[in-house]
């Protein structure tokens, strides 16, 4: 054992999202006073501030899509929207005095390990050095544009939903929308009234939830901020309707599936009159072996007599709108691509070294290995929040945060102390959680045959195969046998 720290741990988080100002909350609140957030952009918020596109909205309750120590009655509907959600987030990180904490306009490029330290390099020239590295960077941050012939060829505006053109009006134009998942299937009944006429350009349909978005009332509010006991009750009632349905349902629960497949056939069919349109937007895999979509209004807006799904493959964009394989020329004043994101970068745009000079892109060249998605052999002293394997599918992702910050803040506690300068996995304990991970993958929706981001280029999903319980019971606490503890 050497002697106990006297200098403070200092904690390098990078990213200013919902996973970079808890983790700054929560070490701050255990007492680490040498905590810095490297945030490139000039403000917080991370996939709440980049996505700006009309519609947007989470697809998971407001009510459970929150800080489990911050409940809300200020929502104003059951799934809220983007903004108000960056403005929850806005306005928790200046309650608890984040924004001290937070460097902006600071793009880490590269951060190696030197000795006992990691030395972080950012693109305008500055370093800084750091004990701990929390990659704090998120999953949905990489927009991709498809890889179709001619797309800087056409003539009017073209972008991504996430880098959404706010002075670009829609009125009375011909939009086309190339990518038809849960970005798309936001936007056309936010825009479909507006434009004059509107073109879904679908590779593959999805199957649509209805769940309805009721509107909060301002009684309803009042009663929440006078019994926010409700709102911890409300917390709750969501965690278990996740758990026991759609969590289990993804993992081989068989009739929690057939349920929800039937609510998702049955909305297709009563809302689809048309055979030759539903024909067209009834998939060909088992539901929920893509993300699951939320929407009570698609079908209907799609439906509008100026609006179209179109399923002829795309043979290029050319300067006055889309070529089909046909040869049909779909004309259009304005280009949307919801074409989604590189969920499988995570920090990767980051030069990672680690102690040996090894860096993280040869180590994930073979496939996106973690232990308990957390952290990597070979790295010690950094770890991901929300990396490779993590619950992500249709769940609260901020309370898969709490977890595994909880989980940091002890995993951390020896090296605080200074019973020890570095902590990372041991290659064997990574090896064997990895082996679990692949064996039970074989259960799970996601490995039924459909093309979905989930998958990486091997076609392994990089999600969680077993219980949201079981989790929970894995973030309770570590198992420091599975880690080196240098000294």
């Amino acid at each position: 054992m050497i002697s106990a720290n006297t200098t403070p741990l200092r904690v390098a988080i990078i990213g200013a999202g919902m996973s970079g100002i808890l983790a700054a909350l929560k070490f701050r609140e255990a007492g680490y006073t040498a905590v810095t957030v490297y945030e490139k952009a000039d403000r917080l918020g991370g996939t709440w501030r980049d996505n700006v596109y009309p519609g947007l909205t989470c697809d998971v309750p407001s009510q459970h899509y929150c800080y489990s120590f911050e409940l809300n009655p200020e929502w104003s509907r059951l799934f809220s929207p983007g903004s108000e959600i960056l403005r929850y987030l806005d306005a928790v990180a200046h309650k608890h005095a984040i924004t001290d904490h937070i460097r902006f306009g600071k793009t880490l490029c590269a951060a190696a390990r030197q000795g006992e330290v990691w030395q972080l390099t950012f693109t305008d020239g500055t370093q800084a050095e750091a004990d701990v590295v929390i990659a704090a960077t998120g999953v949905l941050h990489h927009p991709i544009l498809p890889d179709i012939p001619g797309r800087s060829d056409f003539a009017g505006p073209a972008f991504h939903t996430a880098r959404w053109q706010t002075g670009v009006s829609l009125a009375g134009k011909r939009v086309g929308i190339v990518g038809t998942g849960s970005t798309a299937i936001q936007l056309v009944p936010a825009i479909v009234d507006e434009v004059a006429a509107l073109t879904l350009f679908q590779r593959t349909p999805q199957w649509v939830l209805p769940l309805p978005n009721p509107v909060f009332t301002e009684a309803q509010k009042i009663h929440f901020r006078a019994h926010p006991e409700t709102l911890q009750q409300a917390y709750q009632q969501w965690l278990d309707r996740i758990r026991t349905t759609l969590a289990r349902a993804v993992i081989g629960d068989q009739e929690q599936l057939a349920k929800i497949a039937q609510a998702c056939r049955d909305n297709l069919m009563q809302h689809v009159p048309d055979p030759d349109l539903r024909a067209k937007l009834t998939p060909d895999y088992q539901v929920a072996c893509k993300r699951l979509i939320m929407s009570e209004t698609f079908y209907a807006a799609i439906q509008r007599p100026h609006a179209a799904v179109e399923t002829t493959p795309i043979t290029r964009i050319e300067p006055r709108g889309i070529r089909l394989s046909d040869g049909t020329l779909r004309e259009l004043d304005v280009l949307v691509y919801a074409t989604g994101f590189d969920a499988h970068r995570f920090v990767r745009s980051i030069d990672i070294i680690g102690a040996d000079g090894h860096r993280l892109e040869q180590t994930w060249a073979t496939g996106l290995t973690t232990h308990r998605s957390l952290s990597v052999p070979g790295f010690p002293n950094f770890f991901m929040l929300i990396g490779p394997n993590s619950p992500i599918g249709n769940f609260s992702l901020i309370m898969v945060a709490e977890m595994q910050v909880a989980y940091l803040l002890q995993l951390l506690a020896p090296l605080r102390a200074g019973h020890c300068r570095a902590v990372a996995p041991r290659a064997e304990a990574c090896a064997a959680f990895n082996a679990d991970l692949r064996a039970a993958m074989k259960d799970t929706v996601w490995v039924s045959g459909c093309r979905s981001w989930y998958l990486d280029k091997s076609g392994q999903p990089i999600l969680w195969p077993w219980t949201l319980e079981r989790f929970q019971a894995e973030m309770a606490a570590p198992d420091f046998n599975e880690y080196t503890m240098t000294a």
